[in-house]
């Protein structure tokens, strides 16, 4: 009799210089747990260690790339975080900074967690059917994951302001109108086009784009929501909001499918 293995919860494959990995949690919508975020946290260590990656993708197994942390996870009180590697954060990828570009192929709903690794990365491709957004406010929770680090420092503040503090989410072609993503693919292109994107990057020299990402990245890290005070001020929000009645009260309420009764506190 054979015994079929487990699907990885992320997959990891190389082709013409460039790494892509995949979020394979297809049937949670790719909602990040402990075991996700390890696999996808070490597939970015294998490709920033691999001389012959030269420009990583990151996309989501079926029609989701990532629809946030497993709240089922946090409901029975587990951890979603790799726990040999609690620096890199969310989905081992938000806080997990390689020196080669890593672009996000949004194939499918990416509200929360998924946005946020959006914001993570360093180009984005979007499929015209897929939408972006920080609804955490709307539950009675925060976007901690460097949502509200890092969208007003890549749009407007305004619209950042919009964003973060109505819970309303963007559609592909106003993602594209304010520079959160690089491209709107045709339906079900977004992989295609992240590729073909990454494939332009991966042509050009590798130790150029390398240093021209570092660059980039540490003249502006104090600037960008990567820099360690940022996030310190991120989590000392996020231990307030986690910790109040309303962080109890949201969830519920959407699981009941009634309107939340805030208190406040």
């Amino acid at each position: 009799m054979t015994v079929s293995q487990p699907e990885p919860a992320a997959r990891y494959e190389v082709n013409d210089h460039i790494a892509v990995v995949t979020l394979n949690r297809p049937e949670a919508l790719n909602a990040v747990d402990a075991e996700l975020s390890a696999a996808a946290g070490a597939a970015l260590e294998r490709a920033a260690a691999d001389p012959l990656v030269r420009a990583v993708v990151v996309t989501g197994a079926g029609r989701a790339f990532c629809a946030g942390a497993d709240l089922k996870e946090l409901a029975a009180g587990n951890s979603v975080y790799d726990p040999d590697h609690r620096e890199w954060d969310f989905a081992g990828i938000v806080r997990h900074w390689i020196p080669k570009p890593v672009i996000a192929a949004v194939n499918g709903f990416a509200l929360g967690g998924g946005t946020e690794i959006v914001l993570s990365a360093d180009l984005a491709v979007i499929d015209e059917r897929a939408s972006l957004g920080l609804p955490e406010v709307t539950r009675g929770l925060i976007a901690a994951a460097g949502g509200v680090l890092r969208i007003h420092r890549q749009v407007p503040p305004k619209v950042a302001a919009e964003i973060a503090l109505t819970g309303r989410p963007i559609s592909a072609a106003r993602a594209y109108e304010l520079g959160l993503v690089n491209a709107v693919a045709p339906a079900g292109g977004a992989l295609a086009a992240a590729l073909e994107l990454a494939g332009v990057v991966a042509a050009n020299a590798p130790l150029a784009v390398q240093q021209s990402k570092r660059v980039m990245h540490e003249s502006a890290v104090a600037h960008n929501g990567w820099g360690e005070q940022d996030w310190a001020v991120s989590r000392a929000a996020a231990r307030v909001v986690m910790s109040s009645a309303d962080a109890k009260e949201g969830p519920r309420a959407f699981a009941a499918k009634r309107t939340p009764r805030w208190s406040g506190r």
